[in-house]
């Protein structure tokens, strides 16, 4: 396979399925150097190697004893997590209910037995070549192109995700609402222009706060923006938002139009709530925004919380 799948970070990922060690080896050899490789011999391990690698493609074998390879695709396009994964089945030469039944359920390609190791390689670098431009394409369209974090979409879209995780495992989630005081005023005094990037600094700023991996910061709107802490009791978020109110101090940007002294400052809201069935991710938002609220009438440059 051509070496220039250079788009992902490191190798790309192949998971291989097919209940024959012989089929899965031969495969194996042909990818082993390009990339990473993982293999499955059943449709439960399949899906739980997807669960746990989140491929950047699948070579599924179409007929397995037990769970089949149409039942494993069926499966992986019901789940959020997976259902963008390509598939490329393997089948047998002219099985075509086979191939109509796969295209149906969202295969991308097939490969026909006994396969052909240069039709084989060209495919799977197609594939894995348009997996990464999708990848890249959905990246700029979930990222604020002026601050560089998430954008409102992703933060809704992950909002919902990890509002389902909590309810699943029981966890509590916190959210801390951002909002950079007297914005309007900063840019009627020094200009859009030097406004963008006092709106890149803070960003950045808040970033370096947000360290762990499953946490997100994005951009809300205008000059407020939000922080989705999974896993975090009401205190561990507020001691996050005592950090990025520091972090913005730290930076020392001058306001002169400022009511409240003469550099930027921030107001935050932080709330936290154990999801339930019964509730809506909103209620968690609206409540850290009422708490922002609460701290701009108390006067700006500080915070407020649940308790």
């Amino acid at each position: 396979m051509p070496h220039d799948l250079k788009g992902f970070q490191g190798k790309p990922k192949l998971l291989l399925v097919d209940d024959q060690r012989i089929n899965i080896l031969t495969l194996h050899e042909l990818f082993r150097e390009e990339c990473d490789i993982f293999m499955a011999m059943t449709g439960e391990q399949a899906l739980e190697a997807c669960q746990k690698s989140l491929p950047d493609l699948i070579l599924l074998d179409v007929h397995m004893e037990g769970m089949d390879g149409h039942e494993v695709c069926r499966r992986l396009k019901k789940d959020q997590k997976t259902r963008d994964i390509p598939i490329i089945f393997v089948t047998a030469q002219g099985a075509e209910e086979d191939e109509v039944l796969g295209l149906e359920l969202g295969a991308v390609d097939f490969i026909a037995k006994p396969i052909n190791p240069v039709i084989v390689r060209a495919r799977v670098h197609t594939h894995l070549t348009l997996k990464y431009q999708s990848d890249m394409l959905r990246s700029i369209a979930l990222f604020d192109g002026l601050t560089n974090v998430a954008n409102r979409r992703r933060f809704d879209e992950e909002l919902e995700r990890t509002w389902r995780r909590s309810l699943r495992e029981k966890t509590e989630l916190s959210i801390i609402m951002i909002d950079i005081d007297y914005f309007k005023r900063y840019n009627d005094h020094y200009g859009h222009l030097q406004g963008d990037t006092c709106l890149q600094a803070v960003a950045g700023a808040l970033q370096v706060v947000v360290n762990r991996p499953y946490d997100l910061l994005a951009r809300y709107g205008g000059e407020e923006f939000v922080c989705l802490l999974p896993n975090t009791h009401l205190r561990g978020a507020v001691v996050v938002a005592e950090r990025m109110q520091a972090g913005i101090q730290a930076l020392q940007l001058e306001h002169a139009a400022s009511e409240i002294g003469q550099r930027v400052t921030v107001s935050i809201g932080v709330s936290t709530m154990m999801a339930t069935a019964m509730d809506r991710p909103q209620i968690l938002l609206e409540t850290a925004d009422r708490q922002l609220y609460q701290a701009k009438q108390a006067g700006r440059a500080g915070i407020r919380s649940d308790s």
